[in-house]
């Protein structure tokens, strides 16, 4: 087992590092077909589920192929789309993105299983986005609309908003994360948010550079300003500021105002299908 995964791990890893500098043009066929395309080959997937990936190695290969090949005409050879389906096969969730260390959070080395639910969830997003794609046009709305829709990040966002204020010390917010069980704590100045500290900080900076965690505050290690995203974005638009801004937390944003955090957690949790 631990061949196959490093056999496909450098497999998918080739593929990402390898630079792609042509968009195949999208599929010509109508949208009804397409979406059918998709359905049919989510269709040949459940087999896989039921027998795991161990028992159809070979044939597993030549469906990811064909999957990979397909997602290209659709979405084009440098979409997300297509990289969040060679990141599933890994079969870990944490390599969906190119995350820093403090990312493997949650459970992030997933199994066979898990990667074949991770190739699910991709498929049914690649089925949202063409569905909602072709809505668009029935509209009206003009051209096909570049940026991913699918499921958006607001239905998987904590919507609880825990924080910090910004002369607290260390060992409060490490306290206080510990008692939440989150990894994470928004800083807050009076009535705005001016930061992040995460678990990681505090565990960095007071090793690293010899902090007293009684007496620092936490201004003296946050990130400013909180990253954010707009609710309203599609998951994989999260997944790729976490990726370009190197981190695992994003304050979600209504109308510019924080109305809850998503993580890195979260988002496995709807690429694996969890609850």
């Amino acid at each position: 087992m631990k061949k196959v995964r490093k056999k496909m791990m450098k497999k998918v890893m080739k593929k990402v590092m390898k630079k792609r500098t042509t968009t195949r043009p999208a599929s010509q066929l109508s949208p009804d077909r397409n979406i059918e395309r998709v359905r049919q080959q989510l269709a040949r997937l459940t087999p896989f589920l039921s027998k795991g990936k161990a028992n159809a190695t070979s044939t597993l290969g030549g469906f990811d192929l064909e999957t990979e090949r397909m997602i290209s005409e659709l979405f084009g050879e440098t979409s997300e789309m297509l990289e969040a389906y060679e990141h599933a096969q890994l079969g870990e969730a944490a390599s969906l993105v190119n995350w820093p260390e403090e990312a493997q959070e949650g459970g992030a080395q997933g199994s066979d299983q898990e990667s074949l639910h991770l190739r699910r969830r991709v498929l049914e997003s690649c089925i949202a986005e063409l569905e909602a794609r072709r809505a668009a046009v029935a509209k009206g709305k003009g051209k096909t609309p570049n940026l991913l829709i699918g499921p958006q990040v607001a239905e998987h966002m904590t919507p609880d908003i825990r924080s910090v204020p910004l002369d607290a010390t260390l060992k409060e917010a490490g306290r206080r994360m510990q008692e939440w069980r989150i990894g994470s704590l928004l800083v807050a100045d009076d009535r705005y948010y001016v930061g992040v500290i995460t678990d990681t900080d505090l565990a960095r900076d007071v090793v690293a550079r010899g902090l007293d965690p009684s007496s620092t505050p936490v201004k003296a290690c946050m990130r400013k300003p909180p990253i954010t995203i707009e609710g309203s974005q599609p998951i994989i638009e999260a997944v790729r500021l976490m990726k370009d801004k190197a981190t695992r937390h994003l304050a979600v944003t209504q109308d510019g105002t924080i109305v809850g955090l998503i993580s890195v957690s979260n988002i496995l949790r709807y690429y694996s299908g969890v609850v």
